[in-house]
């Protein structure tokens, strides 16, 4: 009689932990933990730290297994043992913005403070995925212009190519993004923006106002490198993400040919 009702006791316990695991919002939380892990992998952070975030999001919302699975085209995410199917989301563009990665953060620590629910941090992540660039395309044309400058007198080159220099990679970059913007074609923009700089930085210098063509071309070219690819496809291999660590990879490899490939291409027609 006695085992009878301990059993009971137990059996009833079960029942009442499996009520409250029904009443947590499952779908909810891996939508919400999907969201963040796409705005985080398509403004650029590492996959590493796509996963671990996610991860973080649905321990703090009461979801002790989760697993998280990226990719730079794609995540796959579920919650083990308490939710049967697993959801993936498609990451089809892929951009620079920083700062979009740090709210994300923040909203991940608000969430681990029990600050927010599983709803209120989806509307929030939904405004930070509509929202625009951190900066407006002129003053994104105007760091370029400044940049290429630097990048020229780090390259041992001379003042007087400094303004030219700036020009040109102004020219060059602002081709970059208005083609990013028109076309949904890899590598043309990259292609047709460094042509963009090589053919002006001849011209200066054909025309007398530039001194060194190398050293023009090196410093305007600068901020068309995809600098932040390569530095993520180092940190994901090193982390053992394989996968998305030769991906990254291929892509930086194949946008630093389509730049070699455009500056070859302007000197075509020197």
């Amino acid at each position: 009689m006695i085992i009878y009702l301990l059993l009971s006791e137990t059996h009833a316990g079960s029942n009442g932990e499996d009520k409250m695991d029904d009443r947590l919002p499952y779908n909810e939380i891996i939508d919400v933990c999907l969201l963040a892990g796409k705005i985080m992998l398509q403004n650029g952070a590492e996959t590493s730290r796509v996963e671990d975030t996610m991860v973080r999001i649905a321990a703090a919302f009461g979801c002790g297994e989760s697993h998280s699975f990226s990719t730079p085209t794609g995540i796959i995410f579920s919650l083990d043992g308490m939710h049967p199917a697993s959801k993936l989301i498609r990451v089809s563009q892929r951009s620079t913005d920083l700062h979009k990665v740090t709210l994300v953060n923040s909203i991940s620590r608000s969430i681990s403070n029990k600050e927010m629910s599983p709803e209120e941090a989806y509307i929030r992540l939904k405004q930070i995925e509509k929202a625009g660039m951190g900066y407006p395309m002129w003053v994104q044309v105007f760091a370029a212009f400044i940049a290429s400058g630097c990048f020229l007198i780090m390259f041992q080159g001379q003042w007087s190519d400094f303004i030219w220099s700036c020009i040109a990679g102004a020219m060059g970059f602002s081709c970059l993004l208005y083609l990013h913007w028109l076309l949904e074609v890899r590598f043309f923009a990259e292609f047709i923006a460094s042509l963009v700089v090589g053919l002006v930085a001849m011209f200066f210098v054909q025309i007398g106002v530039g001194s060194n063509l190398d050293t023009i071309i090196i410093g305007a070219v600068m901020p068309l490198v995809p600098g932040l690819l390569i530095t993520n496809a180092a940190r994901d291999l090193i982390a053992g993400h394989l996968v998305s660590g030769l991906s990254k990879g291929a892509d930086a490899g194949l946008t630093a040919l389509a730049i070699g490939a455009g500056i070859s291409a302007a000197f075509v027609f020197l």
